[in-house]
């Protein structure tokens, strides 16, 4: 068995994890990476190995970071199977529908920009930047999904098979235990795919995989501690509060799948509870009506007290104040509007789709919040609203901050140190190496600091390109 990283390899996108074993090459995770434009390009365009030489992938989750660039994958020959939950492969109906959507919209802003640069400058810009994948090469990606039961072994070829366990990050989220057993050796490796937080609103509480001899584990946020989540319906409780008092509107960039659901549920039991004023609220964004669908249909995945509430006759995704959005005209209208109101709209880290027109329309305004609800990755323009930057570009022109910036650290869907090191503890004894990958060098250091001192385990944080053999 041997494991290569090609992608979240000293960074948190892309993740992207090659593995070859008893004569097949199999995939975990097949992510977009996002970053600075040129780089994010050249390394989505690019494969360090055949497509059509890859026999399976297997799916940790339906967030683009993990399965964006599946459709490049088939776009240059990929026609093996794509293990996932059925929940994650209803998502990336939508999911990789969206990201095809964008990549060509975003292909022809380009292009038209430079047609008019080379109309006015007379300059020579006659190459044509073709979209990383269209909306062809998505659909063609869809058949290939191969949907699995969680617990249920799942045999990729003779003494190759695997097993997925709830990895509670989002809906159909799962940690990968795979085993290879040939003349008579056994090796076994788990993949966390990315690790959730327990008591999180919606899905269910991550669970330890078996025993294994390897460990494939993010690192998000390896060096930080979160705060209790218990705390996260009085904090958005103050922010909502402060904010309408101020006149002002609450502008939240979120994930569209997971945490605007999460977001969603917990106005939804404020407003009951009386702790907020009844503002209206506004998920602006196609996909996300898209993914609530797909909770809707997915009830056996949620936890216990998400099961009561619908027990009870109440519709976690839907109450009086609130409206989701599908036509882009009625998403402009909002920006007209001058009274308190909340706006939930993806990108999660701004960095495209309808958010940046809230954002350019209201992070002048000192009155209004922008509330942070999620990782920003590095250079993204999320990133820099987070540190505080004064100024920012939106559609390439300069925009001044004055509303306030919030942060609510408790809506994490990763683990925290503490969480990561719990989680992975029923492996330890097992274990005889684990590679870290899926976070910034700072936050892996400190984790494998931890593990180290504590377990006494060899821990590797591998670059991209890195390969190890697994004996």
């Amino acid at each position: 068995m041997r494991i290569t990283f090609h992608g979240a390899a000293r960074t948190v996108t892309g993740s992207l994890h090659e593995l070859q074993v008893a004569g097949k090459r199999v995939l975990l995770d097949c992510g977009l990476y996002q970053g600075r434009r040129a780089e994010a390009d050249r390394i989505n365009r690019n494969f360090a190995f055949p497509a059509r030489d890859v026999d399976a992938v297997l799916l940790s989750h339906a967030h683009i970071d993990h399965s964006g660039n599946l459709p490049q994958l088939v776009k240059q020959g990929f026609r093996g199977p794509i293990y996932s939950s059925a929940a994650t492969a209803d998502l990336c109906n939508w999911m990789l529908r969206d990201s095809a959507y964008l990549q060509e919209k975003d292909a022809e802003f380009i292009n038209k920009r430079k047609h008019r640069r080379k109309a006015l400058l007379d300059t020579d810009e006659n190459h044509a930047v073709e979209p990383l994948y269209t909306m062809l090469d998505a659909e063609a990606t869809l058949p290939l999904f191969h949907p699995v039961e969680m617990h249920r072994p799942e045999e990729i070829a003779p003494g190759l098979r695997f097993e997925t366990y709830e990895a509670g990050h989002i809906l159909g989220s799962n940690s990968i235990h795979i085993v290879h057993a040939e003349n008579g050796k056994r090796t076994s490796l788990v993949f966390s795919g990315d690790i959730g937080r327990p008591d999180l609103p919606i899905i269910r509480d991550p669970e330890a995989p078996p025993p294994a001899d390897y460990l494939i584990v993010e690192s998000t946020y390896g060096g930080r501690l979160h705060h209790p989540i218990d705390q996260v319906k009085g904090k958005l409780a103050e922010i909502v509060n402060r904010t309408a008092q101020a006149g002002g509107k609450l502008i939240v960039p979120s994930f569209a799948v997971g945490r605007t659901q999460q977001l969603v549920l917990l106005l939804h039991e404020l407003m009951k509870e009386q702790k907020i004023p009844e503002l209206q609220v506004f998920v602006d964004s196609p996909l996300a009506v898209n993914a609530t669908e797909v909770f809707r249909e997915h009830i056996d995945l949620y936890d216990a007290e998400t099961r009561t509430f619908l027990m009870e006759g109440e519709d976690p995704f839907g109450f009086q104040r609130l409206r989701y959005v599908r036509e882009a005209a009625e998403s402009k209208a909002i920006n007209d509007l001058r009274y308190p109101h909340i706006v939930i709209s993806a990108s999660g880290m701004c960095e495209a789709g309808r958010i940046l027109h809230h954002l350019r329309n209201g992070v002048g305004d000192p009155r209004n919040t922008l509330l942070i609800v999620g990782f920003m990755a590095e250079h993204t323009l999320g990133r820099k609203l987070l540190e505080g930057e004064r100024e920012v570009n939106i559609f390439g022109e300069p925009v001044t901050v004055r509303a306030h910036v919030a942060k609510l650290n408790e809506m994490s869907g990763h683990a925290d140190q503490n969480e990561l090191l719990t989680w992975m503890r029923p492996m330890v004894g097992s274990l005889k190496k684990v590679f870290l990958v899926h976070g910034e060098p700072a936050q892996m250091e400190a984790l494998k600091t931890r593990i180290e001192g504590e377990h006494g385990l060899e821990v590797v944080i591998p670059q991209r390109g890195d390969s190890y053999l697994l004996p």
